[in-house]
């Protein structure tokens, strides 16, 4: 496989999360892509087809998808700003709940905030809470 890569003039890359020419975003876009259950399990009939195929995808992925890095919203509401009322309106309902069946909840309800910064394979430090600190040399 290598040499055929290599002939046909293509550089193979071998990056990792946090190596600074990968993207996560795309890596995890990607991964998200291939697993989906409708994936076509054969190849497409035309361009077009394949076209059609991804913006479905798209569409689902934007539209549909709750996505749990940002609070199960959908990017599509929280690019329009509608995150912060859907999570407003499920932490009344969580508490609601909690109050009427205390018996139930061990712990505190989910956190509902909405997420200010969204981060793949964060640094350690950062995903703790706990700020970096550069230090001059």
């Amino acid at each position: 496989m290598m040499a055929t890569l290599q002939k046909l003039g293509v550089i193979p890359s071998f990056s990792r999360p946090s190596v600074s020419d990968d993207n996560p975003y795309s890596e995890s876009l990607f991964r998200t892509f291939k697993y989906r259950p409708m994936f076509p399990s054969k190849p497409f009939d035309s361009l077009q087809a394949a076209r059609e195929w991804v913006q479905g995808f798209v569409r689902w992925y934007n539209e549909t998808h709750r996505h749990s890095g940002i609070r199960f919203v959908t990017p599509a509401e929280r690019h329009r700003g509608q995150d912060r009322e859907i999570l407003a309106k499920r932490e009344t309902v969580y508490a609601a709940a909690k109050h009427r069946h205390l018996e139930r909840w061990s712990r505190h309800a989910r956190n509902w905030n909405p997420v200010e910064e969204v981060w793949l394979n964060p640094d350690r430090k950062v995903a703790s809470g706990v700020k970096k600190v550069e230090t001059a040399a």
